[in-house]
């Protein structure tokens, strides 16, 4: 009995390893052990989560590639709706070179399977063509000021950048879920659990910021947002991106999608850039057949 009270007494004074809490617009996070005592000693979290909010590293990486020479591997499959076979396929390597501000691109080797292109050479699938116009360069471009091509694959593409590179907040000009992706908004901030933690990644020391969709929403709440999960990795030394994990689902009667992506970033000498990009998902849009592919962009061999 007297051992059990000794140990009463004792345990307020053995120091405290569980996860701690803070606070920012409202949102409570969840601090782990590591950042609980880098807090101690100065890191701010308010000012991190702030960061996290108006981060532009990560869009200028995908930028930077625009100013470089790079060799990239690429690597897209269609499949079945239950991923297990495939439909068609694309492998390719290709070489961007860059020459008085302007770029072009070479194709060192490519090989197809099935029906990825269509008589006229075109993309017979969305996912590849979203793709072609990410990351394919046609033709020469030069003086690049920002501008783009009009339509409805440029409007399109558009949104998916912003769903990549400006995660959490909404995107104008999407029916139904454009609002539903702003995460730091007060009326979504009530379906995720927020949290930083300190991680590896790639062998880089790293906080962690995580929102994670609550677990057991009612389907109402559920059908108020479009993120699963966003999981962004930032360098403790510099605070870039150093990597991100994205989850994305919805569905209605009209329309459904489940979508997940990782990146992971590098640097030459001061350039933030991407090294590898995957991808997984099934969309099914009006007017469209159902569309699952998997992809795979490694970037690699930059020069200026």
């Amino acid at each position: 009995m007297r051992k059990i009270l000794l140990l009463l007494y004792l345990i307020p004074c053995i120091p405290a390893l569980a996860q701690d809490t803070a606070r920012y617009k409202g949102m409570t996070i969840n601090l782990d052990e590591h950042v609980v005592k880098a807090k101690r000693i100065g890191f701010d979290v308010n000012g991190f989560i702030q960061r996290v909010e108006e981060d532009t590293t990560f869009y200028r990486a995908f930028k930077n590639l625009r100013l470089i020479n790079f060799t990239a591997d690429n690597d897209i499959r269609v499949t079945d709706k239950k991923g297990g076979k495939t439909l068609a396929s694309l492998k390719s390597r290709t070489r961007q070179v860059m020459k008085d501000n302007c770029r072009s691109m070479e194709t060192l080797e490519e090989k197809t399977t099935g029906n990825f292109y269509n008589r006229k050479g075109d993309y017979n699938y969305y996912t590849a063509e979203l793709y072609a116009n990410l990351f394919f360069t046609k033709g020469t471009v030069c003086n690049e000021d920002g501008g783009g091509d009009k339509g409805s694959l440029a409007r399109h593409k558009s949104q998916l950048k912003q769903l990549i590179f400006n995660p959490g907040k909404p995107i104008s000009g999407v029916p139904v879920v454009g609002n539903k992706v702003a995460i730091f908004d007060r009326n979504l901030m009530r379906f995720y659990d927020f949290s930083i933690t300190s991680e590896k990644f790639t062998g880089t020391d790293c906080y962690v910021f995580s929102a994670v969709m609550k677990k057991n929403l009612s389907g109402v709440d559920r059908a108020e947002i479009v993120y699963d999960e966003l999981i962004t990795y930032f360098n403790k030394e510099t605070m870039e991106i150093v990597g991100r994990k994205y989850s994305l689902s919805y569905k209605t009667l009209v329309f459904d999608f489940n979508v997940r992506m990782n990146v992971e970033m590098t640097k030459l000498d001061d350039l933030l850039l991407p090294a590898l990009i995957t991808y997984d998902g099934t969309w099914n849009v009006p007017f469209k057949k159902r569309e699952t592919a998997v992809f795979t962009a490694k970037f690699f061999d930059f020069k200026h």
